[in-house]
Order: structure tokens, then sequence, then C-alpha cells
């Protein structure tokens, strides 16, 4: 049962909007903002935002295998490096343990195939999604009820 509706408190959730819109016409490509938001998703085990962005996913052409395989990406042939990139970066930001910092190596890897803005764009979407995952997990939004294209 949700403990209080987001859809009545969309004037002050309005910057995510409109960070999330930016983000999505931005450099990134859509396949894959839908799936880092689907694998952060799954770490958080955020059900709304699994819904809404397996739906999102599957209306832009992704393919059902590639969206079951996300948990197990590191053993999966199917991703390609960039993919892979942008995974382990937002696995290592949305796993931070306090005092901790994203290592070294990881970001030398994930800027041989992302340039800073890219880096800069992927790391706010990993914010963003971080964020969406804690507001409806707090507010306990059900999934399910999602139709591809409700957000714009």
């Amino acid at each position: 049962m949700s403990r209080f509706n987001i859809a009545n408190h969309f004037k002050t959730l309005q910057p995510l909007f409109t960070l999330s819109k930016n983000l999505k016409s931005g450099g990134l490509e859509p396949a894959l903002i839908e799936l880092v938001l689907m694998r952060v998703s799954l770490i958080n085990g955020c059900c709304y935002c699994l819904d809404m962005h397996s739906k999102d996913a599957r209306a832009a052409g992704e393919s059902e295998q590639r969206l079951f395989l996300l948990a197990g990406w590191r053993e999966a042939s199917c991703y390609s490096e960039r993919e892979r990139a942008a995974f382990a970066w937002a696995e290592a930001l949305t796993r931070l343990v306090p005092g901790d910092a994203v290592p070294d190596a990881l970001y030398q890897e994930t800027s041989k195939v992302f340039n800073e803005k890219e880096l800069v764009d992927l790391t706010l979407l990993v914010t963003l999604i971080n964020s969406w995952n804690r507001i409806n997990l707090a507010a306990h939004t059900p999934g399910g009820d999602y139709q591809p294209g409700m957000f714009g």
C-alpha cells in the first residue's frame, strides 16, 4: 500500500523531471539510458522504476533477453564495452560506502569509452535514478500500472 502519492507533488519534483528530460535529450544513447536506469533500479529493488523502465525499454525496441540478463551483465555476451563500462560506473555510484570514492581505475576505464560530458551525464543519470528509487521506496509506490511514455 502506498504511503503517499507522488503525483500530488509534481511541482516539488519538477527539477527531477527537468533533469530527466535534459539527460534523455543529451548525448547518451536512449537504449543505454534505459539499461542503466534498469540496472540501478535492480540494485535498489525499486519495483515501480523496474516496471517503468522495463516497459519503456521494450517500447523503444530493447530485447527481453538483454533485460533478463541485466543482473548478470558481467557474464553475458550481449552487452557492448560501452554498456559494460556504464553498468560498472552505475554500480560503483549506487553502492558507495560513506568515505569511499569511485576507484581511479574504474574512472580511467570508463573514460576510455565516455567523453567528459557523457561521463557527467552518466553520473547525473545514476544520481537521478537513485533519487527516484529512494522516493518510490519511501512512498511504497506499487509497480505494475505504468504505461510507456506516461511521463513524456
